[in-house]
C-alpha cells in the first residue's frame, strides 16, 4: 500500500506526544526518544528495549523516497508500462483460482474483485515481489527523516504493538521500503486496524497467505470509505464542443446530467444516479473517463494521480473493459519543465504541494486556473506552451 509514498508533507517535530524527539540530529537519541514514546503507549521497558536493539538508519530508503521519477510519467506512458496481457491473464487465474475468497469479500466488504486484483498486481506482481528492505528499519529510518516524521512515527509504535502480539519481528520482517509488509502492501497500523485471518488459521500473515492479503485489503478499503457494490472508473468520449472547464474532480454531476451533456460511455451503460466527474488524465486529446465516488477512496491508498488512474482503470480492463482511446494527447512537459512550472505557480500564490515534477492534484488545480486565466482550453494538462505564457 503505497499511500504515503509521495504526500508531500514537512515537519520539524513530530505532532502530538510532547515527549517524541524532533527528527533528524542523532539517530541514536531519536531511537531513545521512540523507546520512551513506546513505553509511554503501555509497553513495558523490555519490550521496547528488544524491539530497538539493533535499529540502524537505512540510507537506501531515504535514496527510494527521494527517487519516485517513474510517477513524473503520463497516465498514457504509466499504464502501458504497468499493464500487460500477461498480467491480465494472471489477474483473471487468481480470480478463478481464489473465487471463494473473492466471493467472501463481495458479499462481506463490497469491493469488487478486480479493485483487490489490481491493487495485488500492482503492488507486489501478485505477491511474487515483496521487497526485502527491514521493516523496523525503514520504519524508523523515514520517522527519523524530516520530510513526513508524522507519518511514519505512529507506524513505528504499531509495529512495537504487533511485536508484542507476536506479529512483527523486527529482525527479519522484510517488506517494501516505505515499511509496507505483504501481497497488497500494508503499513503496521493498517494491519492493527484491519488485519483479517482469510484463511481461518488463526494467524493473520500478509506475507504467505492470499486469503489473509486479500481479506485485509477488502476490510481496508471499506475502512477507507469504500461504497459496496458501486462502479469506480468508466472509459467515455467527449464531444468535441464539451466544456472543458467542466472536468476534473472538482466538479460533480450525476452520471445522467453528464450524459446529457454528450458524455458517451465506451464500455456498458453509465450509472445514472451516482455522482461523478469527469476526468482527462492527458487533456482534451487524450483519453477520457468519468469517476464515481469510490475513485476517490483509491486517493487514501496512494496519493500519485497516475498511479490511481492507472490502478483503476486496470480493474476496468479484468472485468473485461476495452484498451482506452489514447487519442492524440499534446506534448506534456518533462520532469525538470514541470518543476519549473510548479515554481512558477507556486510564485503566483498557488499550492501545488511541493516543487517535486509530479503532476498532482494541487497542480493540476493551478494549472487549471491559469490555463482559465490566459484564455486557454480548461482541461488541467500542463504544455510547453502554458509554461511559456507563464
Amino acid at each position: 500500500m503505497k499511500r504515503l509514498l509521495i504526500i508531500g508533507a514537512t515537519a520539524l517535530f513530530c505532532a502530538g506526544n510532547s515527549a517524541w524527539a524532533a527528527c533528524g540530529g542523532s539517530f541514536s537519541d531519536f531511537v531513545q526518544g521512540l523507546k520512551a514514546d513506546a513505553i509511554a503507549e503501555g509497553h513495558s521497558p523490555d519490550v521496547a528495549d528488544r524491539f530497538f536493539a539493533g535499529i540502524t538508519q537505512d540510507p537506501t530508503v531515504i535514496a527510494a523516497d527521494r527517487r519516485q521519477g517513474v510517477f513524473q510519467l503520463p497516465f498514457v506512458e504509466f499504464s502501458r508500462r504497468l499493464i500487460s496481457e500477461d498480467r491480465i491473464n494472471r489477474g483473471r487465474a487468481n480470480g478463478t483460482k481464489y473465487d471463494k475468497v473473492f466471493e467472501q469479500i463481495e458479499q462481506e466488504f463490497g469491493v469488487n474483485r478486480a479493485v483487490l486484483l489490481a491493487f495485488w498486481a500492482f503492488e507486489t506482481d501478485y505477491g511474487t515481489f515483496q521487497g526485502d528492505f527491514n521493516t523496523a528499519n525503514a520504519l524508523v529510518t523515514l520517522a527519523h527523516d524530516c520530510r513526513r516524521p508524522d507519518l511514519f512515527r505512529p507506524q513505528v509504535l504499531a509495529a512495537v504493538t504487533l511485536f508484542t502480539k507476536g506479529a512483527f519481528d523486527p529482525r527479519s520482517t522484510t517488506g517494501a521500503w516505505a515499511g509496507e509488509i505483504g501481497m497488497v502492501q500494508m503499513l503496521p497500523r493498517d494491519i492493527l486496524e484491519n488485519g483479517v485471518d482469510g484463511d481461518g488459521d488463526g494467524k493473520v500473515s500478509l506475507k504467505t497467505s492470499a486469503p489473509d492479503a486479500l481479506m485485509s485489503g477488502a476490510k481496508m478499503l471499506q475502512h477507507l470509505g469504500w461504497r459496496p457494490n458501486e462502479p469506480w472508473l468508466q472509459e467515455v468520449s467527449l464531444p468535441e464542443t464539451f466544456d472543458w472547464s467542466q472536468t476534473g474532480l472538482e466538479v460533480t454531476k450525476t452520471a445522467a446530467e453528464w450524459a446529457a451533456l454528450g458524455v458517451m460511455p465506451r464500455n456498458g451503460p453509465l450509472t445514472a444516479d451516482l455522482q461523478a466527474s469527469v476526468l482527462l488524465p492527458q487533456g482534451r486529446k487524450g483519453p477520457a473517463f468519468v469517476a464515481y465516488p469510490n475513485f476517490r477512496v483509491y486517493f487514501e491508498w496512494n496519493q500519485s494521480f497516475t498511479y490511481v488512474m492507472t490502478a483503476a482503470y486496470f480493474a476496468t480492463r479484468l472485468q473485461g473493459a476495452k484498451i482506452f482511446d489514447a487519442g492524440t494527447p499534446e506534448t506534456g512537459l518533462d520532469g525538470d519543465q514541470m518543476k519549473a512550472l510548479q515554481t512558477k505557480l507556486q510564485s503566483r500564490g498557488h499550492d501545488v504541494g511541493g516543487i517535486d515534477g509530479i503532476l498532482g492534484s494541487g497542480t493540476r488545480a493551478a494549472v487549471r486556473v491559469e490555463q482559465s486565466r490566459l484564455g486557454m482550453a480548461v482541461d488541467g494538462w500542463p504544455t510547453p506552451d502554458l509554461l511559456s505564457k507563464l
